[in-house]
């Protein structure tokens, strides 16, 4: 049987690594993405040139239509068999009283909302079983003080859904798993203001140095794949010790 796996965010960091991954693991993919093109037609290049169909479909999760037309034009592919919550989004790191309410309010639509509707859909396609895996962080569990607690209470949130759905859905045969990523060498920290983040941070990180989105995809490919039948409510912590 065919796999035939949709990744949200799919065009950068984690979200193209993990695409790169599944392709040359024999996946087909679907590809949402916010607005980078070019990026999304170079992910879309690897999986072909992997051997692996696929199509990139600009997706904002928070809005149920555009959900269902990435799930439309996966079933394109054939049956879905596989999900990856990954899009998401920080804001500024700074103080608590700092947070403006229309980022708390982005953070939520995208990291929670995003996620719901998505594993809604993929709940509702996958009629003969399949695999979800959320992307959450390493603070969930950390709280994040003085750079973004509502993020990690958001992801905190992603963990409980994952732990939820895992045992509302097992009886289909749809495993739920998360993982947990600590700092890793994205763009997403540029966009929370600090973008040499993954350097200044190693310091404090058992391992000493930010973890890759490579180490990540690796993760999601095993929790997807046949070695992780017997795995559901999981949550992989790749942290490098924190």
């Amino acid at each position: 049987m065919t796999s035939v796996t949709i990744i949200t965010g799919g065009s950068r960091g984690i979200g193209a690594a993990t695409a790169r991954r599944l392709a040359t693991a024999g996946h087909d993919l679907a590809i949402g993405y916010r607005r980078d093109h070019t990026a999304a037609k170079a992910v879309l290049a690897d999986i072909e040139a992997a051997g692996r169909r696929g199509v990139a479909v600009p997706a904002d999760t928070t809005d149920p239509d555009q959900v269902q037309r990435l799930f439309d034009a996966a079933a394109d592919l054939g049956p879905l068999t596989g999900l990856v919550n990954n899009a998401g989004i920080t804001s500024p790191i700074g103080p608590f009283t700092d947070l403006r309410p229309d980022d708390l309010r982005q953070v939520v639509d995208v990291n929670l909302i995003g996620y719901v509707l998505c594993a809604q859909q993929a709940a509702r396609r996958m009629t003969s079983g399949g695999a979800i895996v959320n992307v959450s962080s390493a603070a969930a569990t950390l709280g994040s003080p003085g750079e973004y607690i509502h993020y990690a209470a958001v992801k905190a949130a992603t963990d409980t859904l994952t732990v939820g759905l895992a045992k509302e859905l097992a009886p289909r045969g749809i495993r739920v798993n998360a993982v947990a990523p600590g700092i890793i060498r994205t763009d997403i920290h540029a966009v929370s203001g600090v973008p040499d983040r993954p350097d200044t941070a190693a310091g404090r990180i058992p391992l000493g140095r930010a973890g890759e989105p490579d180490e990540i995809a690796g993760a999601i490919a095993f929790l997807l794949g046949p070695d992780a039948t017997y795995t559901t409510g999981a949550v992989l912590r790749i942290a490098g010790g924190l």
